[in-house]
């Protein structure tokens, strides 16, 4: 696939990785996978060899850009270097625990408890004292605290899985529990502080149901104090981001997420993440140049691996490129990334949760978002392994089924979508994916009420949107998605334009665009809906805003003709 060519960051990226085995590299000008000098700016005094400190404070500052294989491969260096250094293996149990990702599988668990308990054993064997090794003791119990919250009976052994009557959420609580009096003992020292806005944050997206954001805002306080004068630390920028990556608070993660790709230049997530806000805003121009950099980061890393697989993070960042194209009505983009998609046999890792939403979604987006119904109706289930592993991906694809179907007529075929739906969300059992169960639940009852409208059943079609767009509101995005699949309240807008209601259609549109900024759909049911009620002014504003976003996209969408035309 060519996704235009590489860029001059892109060409360094390559250099940089397949440079790092060459003798007498310049590795002043040539930084290697987990090059300190490459992932930005940290302090972390252990207690350890000298030696391997400075291999160490790499792999900090690796797991604070969440680059999670590769930091492993340096604690694990570390450990085989200095094989009592507890905090080695300390680090090598954080790379299994993604605190703002999905809790860990059962094999994840196991692979963290081994790793903390090793370090457990040998910080009591070490037989030394003083501050520096209490402050390794309190990170390394923290990190206990979490692997080891005591099991309910539904679960057996400790340590076994995140499911039962201690869950994910009560790990993480257990564990920011224990940060937190590491922080107080320790209030000059950043990475007990940044870590500690870390264990804030993971109970933060562990409560979706907080609509304050109170825990969100909690870390982000601490770490907007610490980025005064730790500017090129990768931690405390990128959790400001993620701090920040909700439609209320997205403009004050604007200048982190300008900063962090330079802070860690090659690794993938880092170039990635400043998307999230580019996203949240609207700048979709942005939301291109970061996850092209983050796919072509993620190629260059698979190549020195020699991987034949295709890298989750790739997947992860084409994802929110293509819904950024898409707002762009750079359709033609668009289609290279869901035709790449479709080639997608293997993943590293496999199967991996992020990996598995992107080849769902892509396709999915691709024809809901260009009301492409019949091409929705038809769509085809990915060809990967493990797919039954995430009922409520293949979900996604039944939900562009249903929606396709109803808009073409065939409401039979969209109430077997739906009803596979209900078999899909009964199928997601595991307590860690009840985010996408609760918006599988929406996604029925979306297409449900498209369905009732073809039936003829126009006012409960409406009211049924209108609490289901009320719903979506609140549960908001997951992280692992630029947006939804055409938001509900775009779709109650595009109803009430049908029922001749286009004020009311208006309404709609506009609550839409405060949370999802400068869509193209949003955008031109809004300037529909004034232009039928008359409000010409208001109508010009939309179309030229849409104008000039779409000033890329050529002849690809029918309506962009008029669009300009209205637009002047």
């Amino acid at each position: 696939m060519k996704i235009g060519k590489l860029w001059r960051r892109g060409l360094f990226l390559v250099a940089a990785i397949e440079n790092v085995t060459a003798a007498g590299a310049d590795t002043s000008t040539v930084p290697a996978p987990g090059d300190l000098r490459a992932a930005g700016k940290i302090e972390f005094p252990i207690s350890s060899a000298a030696a391997v400190r400075p291999e160490f404070e790499r792999g900090v500052a690796l797991l604070h850009s969440f680059f999670y294989e590769e930091a492993r491969r340096i604690f694990t260096a570390v450990a085989e270097k200095d094989p009592n250094c507890a905090m080695a293996q300390w680090g090598i149990a954080m790379t299994w625990w993604h605190p703002i990702w999905t809790p860990p599988t059962p094999e994840e668990m196991k692979a963290g408890l081994t790793a903390i308990d090793k370090a457990i054993r040998l910080r009591q064997g070490s037989g030394v004292t003083g501050g520096t090794t209490d402050r390794a003791r309190r990170f390394i119990g923290a990190l206990s605290a979490y692997y080891h919250a005591a099991d309910g009976p539904a679960t057996g052994a400790v340590g076994q899985s995140c499911h039962g009557p201690v869950g994910s959420r009560d790990r993480a609580v257990a564990y920011e529990k224990a940060m937190r009096e590491l922080a107080e003992k320790y209030p000059d020292d950043v990475e007990a502080q940044t870590f500690y806005a870390l264990a804030i944050l993971a109970v933060g997206y562990a409560t979706p149901n907080d609509t304050t954001l109170s825990k969100q805002l909690e870390a982000a306080r601490i770490l907007e104090k610490l980025r005064t004068n730790n500017a090129n630390h990768p931690g405390i920028t990128h959790y400001l981001i993620h701090s920040y990556d909700y439609p209320a608070l997205a403009d004050r993660g604007l200048s982190a997420a300008q900063v962090y790709a330079s802070i860690a230049p090659w690794v993938p997530h880092a170039l990635h993440m400043p998307s999230h806000i580019f996203t949240r805003l609207g700048m979709w121009e942005e939301s291109v140049a970061a996850n092209r950099a983050a796919a072509e980061a993620s190629r260059a890393y698979a190549k020195v691996r020699h991987r034949e697989a295709t890298e989750a993070e790739e997947l992860h960042a084409l994802d929110y490129a293509a819904y950024s194209y898409l707002q762009e009505g750079q359709d033609n983009k668009a289609k290279e990334i869901v035709d790449f998609a479709a080639t997608v046999r293997k993943t590293n890792p496999e199967m991996e949760f992020s990996a598995a939403y992107a080849l769902a979604a892509i396709p999915a987006r691709y024809a809901l978002e260009r009301n492409d119904w019949p091409s929705a109706a038809a769509l085809a289930i990915p060809n990967v392994p493990h797919w039954s592993s995430f009922p409520f991906m293949e979900a996604l694809i039944e939900y562009a089924h249903a929606l396709g179907r109803a808009h073409t007529g065939d409401l039979e075929g969209a109430q077997r979508a739906i009803d596979r739906m209900g078999q899909l969300r009964d199928a997601t059992t595991d307590p860690k994916f009840d985010y996408f169960k609760n918006h599988l639940d929406l996604q029925m009852k979306t297409a449900s009420a498209r369905v009732a409208y073809g039936r003829g059943k126009k006012d409960e079609a409406v009211e049924v949107l209108r609490r289901t767009a009320d719903a979506e509101d609140v549960l908001g995005k997951h992280p692992v998605s630029p947006g939804a699949l055409v938001p509900v309240r775009e779709q109650l807008g595009d109803l009430l334009l049908e029922l001749g209601q286009p004020k009311e259609a208006q309404r709609a549109f506009d609550a839409a665009l405060k949370i999802y900024p400068g869509r193209f759909r949003a955008l031109l049911g809004a300037a529909q809906s004034a232009e039928k009620a008359g409000d010409k002014e208001s109508a010009r504003r939309y179309y030229a805003k849409l104008a000039a976003q779409t000033a890329k996209a050529g002849d690809s969408r029918s309506e962009l003709a008029r669009v300009r035309e209205l637009a002047r």
